[in-house]
């Protein structure tokens, strides 16, 4: 056997010495633990002092003492077997009173103090507490050499796992965390498909409910036919009833006539045999039979009385019978003319009643207004001041009230004011500043007339419809202003001319195609009101040029008539009656015809002729009547929402499309379709403001009409909803 002595020799080299001798490979070490080997043997360069020390102190000449493993310095109790005899028993509780060796108790007072001595709170505590441990059992490896290489074995082996299962840890760190950011992103996506879930949910609750009133609407249908069918099923039953009898009782009258018939054929036969000369029995026997037949028939003729005395032929009752019908039908549409009678007089009254309420609220007007207002000025003496004179001012001041009037007199003073200045101010570059205003410095002034100003602004809108057909969308007409001028006039003179246009478009509110692009240009009207107006001039012009076969550019009254209805089939009559009015306003023949063409014309200065004219202010008129009723249906609501509206307009007007519906509310919450969902509630104000400068239209008739056309068609249950 090889010794070992108690020096400081580590615990590696001792196994790797002691394996030789023992014939033992076990005890070698593997690659696997050689790199945790070589920490413990850093690990025990530290006490190495301390160790030989201990070792030296608690191992007196290498020898131990042979204090028994179940004795201690108190009295422990064994585990005793129950087959021990007596004497046995005495023996091992005399071996109790043996004391603890020394050398144990100062390894235990040892492994207190170094346990007591350690800072537990960090996070490596374990590791700290098992050192002093691992010196315990170094200490054991020295002192008991005889079990030096087991124990070494057995300590090697410990470390080895002990090292095995901190890396496998180590590595299934990145594992933990790589799990923890899975869960995370596990739980978003869960999240987000409950988000979508309950959006898909809502949108199917709702679809559910409106479901649920259709079925119940359809319900209520049936119920009313059922009830119609029961009805006329007991109405059946009755007549069935009636005719049968009638049937009956017919039978029964022909076959007693044809009886009474024998009966008289018979009697004239046997006169004729008593003419002949016949027996006398025979004839007393056919006297008496004859008594009895005349006692039945009369017996079965007063029967007949009774029972068909109110009975009247059936030619009468037919007869009766279809005076009755007729009659019934003049009844009938007597009191239809009746009630559309009494119809036309209670609206006569309510139209009575306003007209009264009107006239004294007009007649307390008129006494406010002839204590407080002023005289009625003297338009002619503007004639005066106006260039052109008498001549001129006649012309303008025709057909327009005051108001209109002031509007011109300030239109011709700030044309003189306009034509005298040579610049205008510049308003800056900020970003308030509209796109086409933005310059400093003096700008000049152009000095354009309206003729002038009317040709561009014509140009202006060509090109603009031009570029967004080959865009494909739709442009700002700000930009597109300034770009156009910038490209016509170059970048230095685009600004006199945006300034010199700006100017004269804001000055001349009258002429309508100023002042159109003027409130375009500024926002407060959509561009789609002037595209919309085109298009329904150019409908209008196509359905005359279509009833016109000869192509001379003129139509017949009715020709024209039939037209204008099939342009503008939502037009009453007298709309309709108001358009033929104003394309005669100015044609001096008596003949029936009509140039339509010429109604299409237009002045030096952009003013449409009447007839346009009168065809826009009805289309601007219809317009706020469908929002007037759009605000009606709404009610009393302060906010807007989206879907609120939408119900609004499929129940005024029930047939409008989703394309032109989608539009309108884009139109009305300035956002598009896919920012409803995000979209508040607005105001009703603002709602309606914005659709009023619009092009918002009537798709189809009103509700009541829609209906009664479905009746007439036989279509009355071919329901349309949106």
């Amino acid at each position: 056997m090889v010794t070992v002595s108690t020096t400081s020799a580590p615990c590696l080299r001792l196994v790797m010495a002691l394996a030789p001798s023992l014939g033992t490979s076990s005890l070698l070490p593997s690659p696997e633990t050689s790199s945790y080997q070589i920490r413990i043997s850093n690990l025990k360069r530290i006490l190495p002092k301390k160790r030989k020390t201990l070792a030296y102190r608690f191992s007196v000449g290498g020898r131990l003492s042979t204090w028994p493993a179940y004795a201690s310095g108190q009295a422990i109790l064994q585990n005793r077997k129950p087959c021990c005899s007596p004497e046995e028993r005495s023996n091992k509780q005399a071996s109790l009173t043996i004391a603890k060796p020394r050398y144990l108790e100062e390894l235990e007072s040892y492994l207190r103090k170094e346990l007591q001595s350690l800072d537990l709170t960090k996070e490596n505590a374990q590791e700290l507490k098992l050192q002093p441990y691992r010196e315990i059992f170094e200490f054991f490896i020295e002192d008991f050499k005889t079990y030096k290489p087991l124990l070494s074995a057995i300590k090697n082996e410990y470390e080895v796992t002990l090292a095995h299962l901190k890396e496998k840890i180590h590595s299934l760190e990145p594992l933990k965390a790589m799990l923890v950011s899975v869960s995370d992103e596990c739980t978003r996506q869960i999240v987000a498909l409950q988000e979508e879930e309950k959006a898909e949910v809502t949108m199917l609750k709702k679809e559910k409910l409106y479901l649920l009133k259709l079925i119940d609407k359809m319900k209520e249908e049936k119920e009313s036919l059922q009830a119609q069918v029961n009805k006329l099923r007991k109405n059946v039953a009755k007549e069935y009833v009636r005719y049968l009898n009638e049937c009956d009782a017919r039978k029964l009258l022909l076959a007693d006539l044809n009886e009474m018939r024998n009966q008289q054929l018979e009697m004239s036969l046997r006169q004729v045999q008593d003419v002949k000369g016949e027996d006398l029995v025979k004839l007393t026997l056919a006297l008496k039979v004859a008594r009895q037949d005349l006692t039945k028939a009369q017996v079965e003729l007063n029967t007949m009385k009774a029972d068909y005395g109110d009975v009247v032929p059936r030619r009468d009752f037919e007869s009766q019978e279809k005076k009755y019908s007729d009659l019934l039908e003049k009844m009938e549409v007597l009191q239809k003319n009746f009630d559309d009678v009494q119809k036309e007089y209670d609206t006569l009254l309510e139209i009575h009643q306003e007209a009264v309420e009107e006239r004294d609220r007009f007649y307390n007007e008129l006494q406010q207004v002839q204590r407080s207002s002023t005289p009625r000025p003297n338009w002619a003496k503007c004639s005066e001041v106006v260039s052109g004179g008498a001549e001129r001012w006649s012309y303008l001041e025709e057909g327009k009230t005051s108001d209109q009037l002031v509007d011109v007199l300030l239109e011709e003073i700030g044309t003189g004011v306009l034509k005298e200045k040579d610049t205008f101010p510049g308003l800056g570059k900020g970003d308030k500043v509209p796109v086409y205003l933005r310059y400093e410095g003096q700008v000049k002034n152009r000095k354009l007339n309206k003729k002038e100003v009317v040709n561009i602004l014509k140009e202006i809108w060509k090109e603009k419809v031009s570029a967004d057909q080959q865009k494909g969308k739709q442009s700002s007409l700000p930009e597109f202003f300034l770009s156009y001028l910038q490209k016509r006039y170059g970048d230095v003179s685009a600004f006199e001319w945006s300034y010199t246009i700006y100017e004269n478009i804001k000055l001349y509110r009258s002429n309508e195609a100023m002042s159109l692009f003027y409130d375009i240009l500024s926002g407060k009207v959509d561009e789609g009101l002037y595209h919309g107006q085109n298009q329904l001039v150019s409908n209008l012009l196509k359905e005359l040029t279509a009833s016109d076969s000869s192509n001379s550019g003129t139509l017949t009254t009715e020709q024209f008539n039939t037209a204008l209805k099939a342009a503008f089939p939502l037009k009453t009559s007298d709309q309709i009656q108001e358009l033929k009015d104003a394309s005669r306003c100015k044609v001096e023949s008596t003949e029936d015809l009509i140039d339509y063409r010429s109604l299409f014309a237009e002045d030096e200065e952009g003013n449409p002729e009447p007839f346009i004219a009168k065809v826009k202010s009805q289309h601007a008129s219809e317009k706020q009547e469908y929002l007037r009723e759009l605000r009606s249906e709404l009610g009393n609501t302060l906010e807007v929402k989206v879907d609120d509206l939408k119900t609004a307009f499929c129940a005024i007007d029930p047939v409008i499309d989703d394309l032109t519906l989608d539009a309108y509310i884009c139109l009305a919450f300035q956002a598009s379709k896919e920012q409803w969902d995000q979209t508040v509630s607005l105001p009703m104000d603002t709602v309606i403001e914005r659709l009023l400068a619009g092009d918002t239209r009537r798709i189809g008739p009103l509700p009541e009409e829609t209906y009664k056309s479905l009746s007439e068609g036989g279509e009355a249950g071919a329901y349309i909803y949106c």
